[in-house]
């Protein structure tokens, strides 16, 4: 298993020649759409090191790598942090990101946190990692002592808590801290995890104590999970240690990096949902045109078709948590369908299934019309095929979409799927757990639509119930992961940690609503979310975001509406707002002036647009949906 994870098993390997592809980049300018191809394929440390410097040059040249994000991160450690931050840097490039990384040397924890002189002050950074490992903490061993143990475990955790919390108030960076990872060594052996004031138990308590820290003071970064996939002995390197205090090994950089940029990539939403799955040889062993159901594997009693029922069991535990099931193959339709509802041993069912194309179009074109039926992004999407000819075809031709190589042993597909980390998660919510369903009704909401003979009949047919309600705690970890995810239908993708999300709710100098709406189909769940800052004879629009998948069903009438409301009862004339365009958000390009708001101004020099609404002169749009207003101080 661990060299899954080592050797980045899920990606291509680099190509021949790309020794000679890294030698010509150093000589000319790279788009960005160059630097995430070269970044694309499992890569070492040393080859990850010198796409980092590529790109630094880059940087200081000041040279266009759009449409790659600038994303700033600090890292403070006990150990030497000079060959993690090119790694990380490479890696990020994987996803999207042109990473600018601050140091602050080697066993400075306490001062970065703490001096005013730390490199870290007076900056702006997007996140910040805390990369201790056991060696950097007050860890007092006193085997067999409990009292001791229990205060040397209040002191590393105490210790910790004011790390996370100097550094969020030096710089308002969300914080990242890594868990700790045990040694090898063990002095008591089998016993050591059971006596209390050991290092193994101080080590496995504090994780766990950790574990219980709020969302809004940190994320945990798993790498004690992480090393024991690897395995101990690869993850230490004691020679690496006494040469250069580097905590990981050079053969463990490169996922040591992966996991940190998963982190970084999910706070900014980057997370994958939807799995599209082929069939033949993939779900099943086998080819359903040619075997037929009695024929292909799947089940108990023989190692293939076991293989293959662990994958499904695999993927019908990523749909339980919210991973939106599609189905891309080539067959005929009525063929493809039968496993699903024949084979009495098939884990996955036609009903687990949001959208089901079986045909003998391509599969680029299939998943394009997949991302298009359940309003997802193609960044999104996650293809798992077993042909090597159609995951190059779907990598050639829509690389945004994420394709994992896959061995050629079935017992391993779920293993590479998941170590790939492409649903990783930072929060998870009940809304999370329904997303599969959310998804798969929005599918029936769009073969409804078909049917309809007009928009406005289809509309009313829906049922819809709208239900406004300010921030509050209950909604609050929800509201900050939309806040953290949401891309395309995004006016300012300003993003908030849950402290600031929790200081907005008691703040009366700031609106909120958090909307759900639910119709004849189902809930659809929180769906949009809405800041304004009150000033004086106005209130500006700071953040208004939407799901994509209740796109064109009148809900932001009915938002501007509320807005409108509200501002109305605090005697409020206008409304103002901000459109700040990025690559994803396109689609609200034109929102503000659809509502019938005015461009008043650019609202500095750089593209951002400004608009106004003159409340006295607008006049509001029919909405097909009822409305449910829950209390909200005006």
């Amino acid at each position: 298993m661990a060299h899954i994870y080592t050797r980045l098993s899920w990606l291509p390997t680099p190509p021949g020649d790309f020794s000679a592809q890294l030698g010509k980049a150093k000589g000319r300018v790279l788009t960005g759409h160059e630097f995430r191809q070269l970044a694309s394929y499992s890569l070492d440390a040393n080859q990850l090191t010198s796409l980092a410097k590529i790109l630094t040059s880059h940087q200081q040249k000041q040279a266009d790598i759009s449409p790659l994000a600038k994303l700033s991160l600090g890292i403070v450690s006990n150990s030497i942090t000079q060959l993690l931050v090119p790694a990380i840097i490479g890696t990020a490039l994987r996803y999207g990101f042109a990473l600018e990384v601050v140091e602050t040397g080697y066993n400075q924890v306490a001062q970065a946190a703490l001096s005013h002189d730390s490199p870290l002050e007076g900056r702006k950074l997007d996140s910040i990692l805390v990369a201790i490992d056991y060696r950097g903490l007050p860890l007092f061993i006193t085997p067999g002592d409990s009292v001791a143990a229990e205060k040397t475990l209040s002191g590393c955790l105490e210790y910790l808590r004011t790390i996370i919390q100097k550094l969020h108030q030096k710089t308002g960076a969300q914080i990242i801290v890594q868990n700790i990872v045990p040694p090898m060594e063990y002095t008591f052996g089998s016993f050591e995890e059971r006596l209390p004031g050991t290092r193994l138990w101080l080590i496995r308590k504090l994780n766990a104590a950790l574990n219980e820290l709020s969302p809004a003071e940190a994320t945990i970064l798993d790498i004690a999970g992480l090393a024991a996939c690897t395995g101990l002995e690869q993850w230490h390197d004691p020679k690496l240690w006494n040469l250069a205090k580097a905590a990981v090994s050079q053969k463990c950089l490169p996922i040591y990096a992966e996991y940190v940029c998963r982190i970084l990539a999910a706070k900014k939403g980057k997370s994958r949902r939807c799995l599209i799955l082929d069939l033949d040889n993939t779900l099943w062993g086998g080819v359903i045109g040619d075997d037929g159901v009695d024929g292909i594997l799947i089940g108990n009693g023989d190692p293939t078709a076991e293989a293959h029922l662990a994958l499904q069991e695999t993927i019908l535990s990523l749909r339980n948590r919210g991973i939106v099931l599609a189905v891309s193959s080539k067959n005929e339709d009525e063929t493809a369908r039968k496993p699903f509802r024949e084979h009495r041993e098939m884990v996955i069912k036609e009903e687990h299934i949001a959208v089901f194309q079986a045909n003998w179009s391509d599969k680029a074109t299939n998943i394009k019309a997949i991302a298009q039926t359940l309003s997802l992004g193609l960044e999104s999407m996650v293809l798992l095929d077993d042909n090597p000819a159609e995951r190059l075809q779907v990598r050639r031709e829509l690389p945004e979409v994420a394709v994992p190589e896959l061995p050629a042993d079935p017992a391993l597909f779920g293993d590479v799927l998941l170590a790939a980390g492409y649903f990783e998660a930072i929060a998870f919510s009940q809304e999370d757990r329904q997303r599969a369903e959310f998804y798969q009704l929005n599918a029936q909401r769009a073969a409804l639509m078909d049917q309809s003979s007009d928009m406005e009949g289809y509309l009313k047919s829906l049922n819809m119930e709208i239900t406004f309600q300010p921030f509050d705690q209950n909604g609050r970890a929800r509201i900050t992961q939309l806040v953290s995810k949401s891309n395309q239908f995004n006016l300012t993708t300003k993003r908030y940690s849950e402290a600031d999300i929790k200081t907005m709710e008691e703040n009366p100098d700031v609106f909120t609503l958090q909307v759900h709406l639910a119709d004849a189909l189902g809930d659809n769940g929180m769906i949009s979310v809405v800041i304004c800052n009150k000033y004086t004879g106005y209130w500006e629009i700071d953040t208004w975001l939407m799901s994509c998948r209740v796109l064109g069903r009148g809900v932001e009438e009915a938002v501007l509406q509320e807005i409108i409301h509200n501002a109305t009862n605090n005697n409020i004339t206008r409304i103002t707002g901000i459109y700040i365009p990025t690559p994803k958000n396109i689609i609200v390009k034109d929102l503000y002036a659809k509502l019938g708001f005015t461009k008043i101004s650019a609202a500095d020099h750089s593209r951002h647009e400004a608009w106004s609404l003159d409340i006295a002169g607008f006049t509001p749009r029919p909405i097909f949906m009822s409305i449910n207003r829950k209390s909200h101080a005006v």
